[in-house]
């Protein structure tokens, strides 16, 4: 089954390899081949175009597996699934489909260019442009925080074709490497997430044809939050692996370390607090996969993804926190994974909407069913 195969994956081919990524702060080339191999890099794709031609769901579980063991691994997963490939599924031509699939699925990274300096929860602020020049559009800006873009092959970039028609002139645009204007940043260093490349992404005069637009023109701002709706579900799950990951490795300590002639797992004030954390980490795994049951069957989930996303990254700040805490010293040394483990968990609260984003979300959501 694909959660053991990539459980097994995450054991022997990433783990190794942490502490490497950790100290280069970059990911492994060999890792990213063996999850092409592996078909982790288009789950949700149909088998016609490259694809494993499985469910959003088998796509959560890899996220979390590889989670478990790296998160800058499982993010770099996530984004090529839930946000790029998904653009391409749910809003590009059958031809577009055909000619950029089969790459995704099979040996090309790629990059969600949304974000800029000035514009992240207000996504719809990007001044990023594309002005139509003929045949063609000529692409200028900068785009900030652009996860997997040391190694991408590949950019969705969202520019604005209109600017005087505010949102409704945003267009999503697939834009290669080698294209003349375009070049990435150096990698930004981070508190945690080491492994993932996280860069600005720069378009200077950058000439792409009219075929470039993914979907339709003006319509890359309904794109990009149907879009980040169902990755904020990815994020979730990925919350859900750090959590347990960190959990695994504290709770395997605290039963092997003593303290006054019995393990320290024992003692009734520990049990009281890794009994409510094992609650926060399956409350947060339900939530996690009850959306993606949602998204997967049709029905409205844009509240179970906020909510998902929401109390996943609160157990994951809660769990790595008290994992330093239950390991001491050992918790708080670089030698073990607890503190890179809570380094990884604070993104939670931050990418793909902050946790007042989500809040708001779900109020708005909440309020509408009594009015």
């Amino acid at each position: 089954m694909l959660k053991e195969a990539v459980a097994r994956f995450a054991a022997e081919e990433v783990a190794p390899k942490v502490a490497a990524m950790e100290a280069n702060e970059a990911l492994e080339p060999a890792i990213i081949d063996g999850m092409f191999e592996m078909g982790l890099m288009g789950v949700e794709v149909p088998e016609e175009h490259g694809g494993a031609g499985m469910s959003f769901t088998a796509a959560c579980l890899a996220i979390e597996e590889l989670a478990k063991v790296d998160a800058g691994v499982s993010v770099t997963c996530d984004v090529q699934n839930t946000l790029v490939c998904n653009t391409f599924l749910n809003f590009a031509s059958d031809e577009m489909k055909a000619e950029y699939l089969p790459r995704l699925t099979s040996d090309t990274l790629a990059a969600f260019c949304l974000s800029e300096a000035s514009c992240g929860s207000d996504a719809f602020a990007l001044k990023t442009t594309a002005i139509a020049d003929g045949d063609d559009y000529v692409l200028n800006g900068e785009k900030m925080w652009i996860t997997n873009a040391k190694e991408a092959g590949l950019f969705v970039v969202y520019a604005n074709v209109n600017p005087t028609a505010g949102y409704k002139g945003i267009t999503a645009f697939v834009v290669e490497r080698d294209a003349p204007g375009l070049s990435v940043g150096n990698t930004i260093p981070k508190l945690g997430l080491r492994s993932s490349s996280t860069c600005p992404v720069v378009l200077e005069d950058v000439r792409v044809s009219k075929s470039a637009i993914l979907g339709e023109e003006g319509l890359g701002y309904k794109y990009s939050i149907e879009t980040l709706n169902e990755g904020r579900i990815g994020i979730a799950a990925q919350m859900v692996g750090i959590a347990q990951g960190a959990f695994d490795a504290a709770m395997e300590y605290v039963f092997e370390r003593k303290a006054f002639g019995k393990p320290v797992g024992e003692f009734d004030s520990m049990r009281a607090e890794y009994a409510s954390i094992s609650c926060q980490i399956a409350a947060a795994r339900l939530l996690t996969y009850e959306a993606a049951r949602r998204k997967e069957h049709g029905l409205p989930f844009v509240k179970h993804a906020a909510q998902a996303k929401y109390v996943a990254a609160q157990a994951a700040e809660a769990t790595t926190s008290k994992a330093i805490e239950w390991a001491g010293g050992v918790g708080f040394a670089r030698e073990y994974p607890m503190e890179k483990r809570w380094r990884d968990s604070k993104i939670g609260a931050i990418y793909e909407g902050t946790n007042l984003i989500q809040l708001q979300t779900i109020a708005k959501l909440v309020a509408s069913e009594y009015k």
